[in-house]
Order: C-alpha cells, then structure tokens, then sequence
C-alpha cells in the first residue's frame, strides 16, 4: 500500500490483457465490475486497485478457517451477499433476494461449488475457486410447485454426498437462510443443522488490505456520484424543477454508470418529510430554502456497500438557527463516538460511553450508534445504551473492521431532521474515517 499508484497497477486498457485490479481487459467479458469512468477518476486521485485474486483467496480463506474452528463439515449459503463473499459472482441479485434460486457450499477442505439458474452455470466459471457448478438449488414453491419436497430431497441427497467426499462426512452443517423445505430434507438426511450467520457475519466483519482498497475505490465512486446529486438538486431546486424522486434518481444513475449495481433503501426525503426520519423519497417537489436528507445505502463499485449520510440546506436564505445548532449537535455526535473507536475497545462499552443526546432528540435518535459494513451492513452492531441488549455483541473491536457510525437529530413533533453518518476502518492504532465528502457549510452556520 506503501508504492505509488503509477508503480503498483496500470488501469490503461491498452497496457495488456488484465485492468490493474487482474480483471480480463475485455469488455464482453462475463465478470462484472468498474467501468472506464471508475478506474479513470480513480487514477486521477491517485487510488491503488485491489488485487482481486488475492482478495477471493483471502475470503475462502476466512470461510474455510470458520468452518473448521466451529468443527463443521461444511458452510451452505443461500444468502446472495454470503455467496458473492464466497465466490466475487452475482446473479440476479435482488430478485435472488427473494426468489433463493443460488446457494454455495464451502467444505471443510476448502471444497467449494456453487449451485446456479440451470441456464447461467457459467456465471462463476471466471474465479477457479469455484470447484464446480450445479443446479437444483431453487426451492420455493413458484418454481418447484407441488414438487417442491422432492426437488428438496433431491438437493439435500447432494449436499450429503459432497461433504462426505469433501466435509470428512461431518453432518454438523452451518445453514444461513433456506426455505423450510430445504431445512427439513437437510434434517431428514441427517445433518445436524446449524445457524450459519454467525460464522458468515464474523468471517466477512475483518477485511484483508484489498477489501479495503476495494472500499476505498467504491467510497471514491459514491462520493462522485454524491457530487453530482448535489449538483442537480442546487441547480434545479430553486425553480421548483426537482422532485425527491429526481434527485435521488441522479445517484442511482451516477452509481451505475461507475460500475456499481443497486440502492438498497429510498432514504432521501426534504422539508417536512425529513421529521420522522425513514419515509421514503416520493414524488414532492422541493422547494427553495429547504433541508434535503438521505442514506446512500449504496451497493456500488466491487459490490463494496458505501452507507454514507448527509443533510444539504438547499436555498438563497440562510437556515433556521434550529437548525444550525442540530448539524452541529450531529457533527459532534459523531466526531465523540468515533473518537471511541480503537482495536480492543469492546461494543458494550461503546455504547455505555457513547454521546448522549438532549432529551427532546432521544425518542427519535438512530436504531443504532454505529453498525458493521462490507458488502451490505453487517454485523456488529452498537446500540444506543436503552436498547442494548446484555450478552447479545460481547466482542472487542479488531483491526481491518469497518463501522458506520451515525447520527440523526430528529426533534419529536418537529419539522426537520438532520442525517449523518461517516464510513470508518478500525487500524492497528485507531481508526480512519473513508469518508471524505464535506458536511454542510450553511447549516454549520458558515
């Protein structure tokens, strides 16, 4: 991390076969990933690429080590963010969502394959971690009908004979998300079923040098796209031009045209509708001289989350003092909590030292103080201390963790809200905050 960029990785797609991070330089290839746009911005700020590569070993990696501290025979995922861990592929990932047509095994002995759209095996073929490629794992009625038990058995007979070969025949098996008839033909074929998020959560909360150049790429991205957002809706706010719903579209847009691939939630709201906090954007029209507030959510560049807020004073007028004194009541939030953040400082101690809100901000203060994030959020959280749960995140915080750490000044019976929240590395010594995008100059009163 220490060599300049110029000397690490060249991006110029006519220097070879391979884009610095050892993607194929071939636009038609399969493996999704930045564009153009991305890797030029990114040049231009002087940013080094992941090495890919090393990045999915170092995430089979982290799985396998689970899998055998926890004496397992194996980790089945159907979850489409723990298997674009496990694998770097997607498909169809929002419909999968819903519809668990996906699912990877990771063996004991490092064993992995993935089970596919039976017309899109081809999808995870480019990372030659993935042993081998199925299809049978789409176990919900709309696909399976009246036939979904058998197709159930079936699957289950599967996974039963590739842990015998690869999981030493240990039927102690960690599960994440499978439908119900999945989970009782894996029973009835005698694995001993076990809750597999933990081990997925904790794998995936320590993040390897190129994760995290990888989200100082992504965070680089969102942060161009938030330019732009911002650029739209200054210029076309004052003309009674811009709806919620146009200015959250700009980052949506700018989000893709970079490389990444969808939005997780519609957080962005203005005026009135910003107080209580997580309406979603809609078509009102905003208007001169108002707050406009949002959570990017964002799932862009190398499937990396940004989840990022910030509150814009919008209009010619200076904002309410109010208002002024809650940014900077946000700001200090902030700044105090993450000054918390070091390697060995456990949750139950965040949230026992953390910033404490006046009394008329409490009853709509954030769901949390601060919360893990990777590839979507992810665990730990950090509760506010009335909503800690004792027993629930007794661990310490450890290098290569990335928290977000938030703040929402919502008054009850108020009229505004003030959203803000910055993207944190925990390091050897301290903390880095990613995030670099300013706070708002006219609502800290400049």
């Amino acid at each position: 991390m220490d060599q300049p960029y110029s000397a690490r990785r060249k991006i110029d797609p006519t220097r070879g076969d391979r884009l610095g991070d050892g993607s194929p330089n071939d636009n038609d290839r399969v493996e999704i990933g930045p564009t153009q746009l991305a890797y030029g911005e990114w040049e231009a700020a002087g940013l080094v690429l992941p090495d890919l590569d090393a990045m999915r070993a170092y995430r089979l990696a982290r799985l396998v080590k689970g899998v055998n501290e926890r004496g397992y025979g194996g980790v089945l995922m159907f979850d489409p963010l723990n298997i674009r861990y496990a694998t770097d592929s997607t498909n169809m990932q929002l419909w999968n969502t819903h519809n668990a047509f996906r699912a990877c095994l990771v063996c004991a002995d490092g064993y992995m394959l993935v089970w596919d759209y039976k017309q899109a095996k081809f999808l995870s073929k480019f990372n030659q971690l993935v042993r081998e490629q199925r299809t049978g794992a789409d176990l919900f009625y709309f696909d399976r009908g009246d036939q979904l038990g058998v197709a159930a058995s079936r699957f289950a007979s599967e996974v039963r004979d590739v842990i015998a070969e690869h999981g030493g025949g240990n039927m102690q098996l960690g599960v994440d998300k499978v439908m119900l008839h999945g989970l009782r033909a894996l029973e009835a074929s005698g694995f001993e079923v076990i809750p597999g998020e933990e081990l997925t959560e904790k794998a995936r909360a320590i993040k390897c040098k190129d994760e995290i150049l990888a989200m100082r790429c992504a965070s680089h991205a969102c942060e161009a796209a938030m330019v732009e957002m911002e650029r739209a809706a200054r210029a076309g706010v004052p003309g009674g031009r811009m709806s919620e719903n146009d200015i959250w579209a700009v980052l949506h847009a700018e989000n893709i045209r970079r490389g990444g691939e969808w939005i997780e939630t519609r957080l962005l709201t203005s005026g009135p509708r910003t107080n209580p906090w997580f309406q979603e954007c809609g078509p009102r029209i905003v208007q001169n001289n108002e707050i406009v507030a949002f959570d990017t959510d964002l799932i862009g560049a190398y499937g990396i989350c940004v989840d990022i807020s910030r509150t814009w004073w919008i209009g010619d007028a200076k904002p309410r003092q109010d208002m002024v004194e809650a940014m900077k009541l946000g700001i200090e939030h902030i700044a105090q909590n993450m000054a918390m953040l070091k390697p060995g400082v456990t949750i139950p101690e965040l949230s026992a030292r953390s910033f404490v809100l006046p009394e008329k901000y409490q009853a709509q203060k954030y769901g949390c103080m601060m919360h893990g994030v990777g590839l979507c959020d992810e665990w730990p959280l950090v509760a506010y201390p009335d909503a800690a749960v004792e027993g629930a995140f007794d661990y310490a915080l450890e290098p290569g963790m990335c928290l977000c750490v938030e703040a929402l000044i919502s008054p009850e019976g108020g009229d505004f809200s003030i959203k803000l929240e910055d993207q944190v590395l925990i390091t050897e010594t301290g903390y880095e905050n990613l995030t670099k995008y300013p706070f708002d100059a006219a609502l800290m009163g400049h």
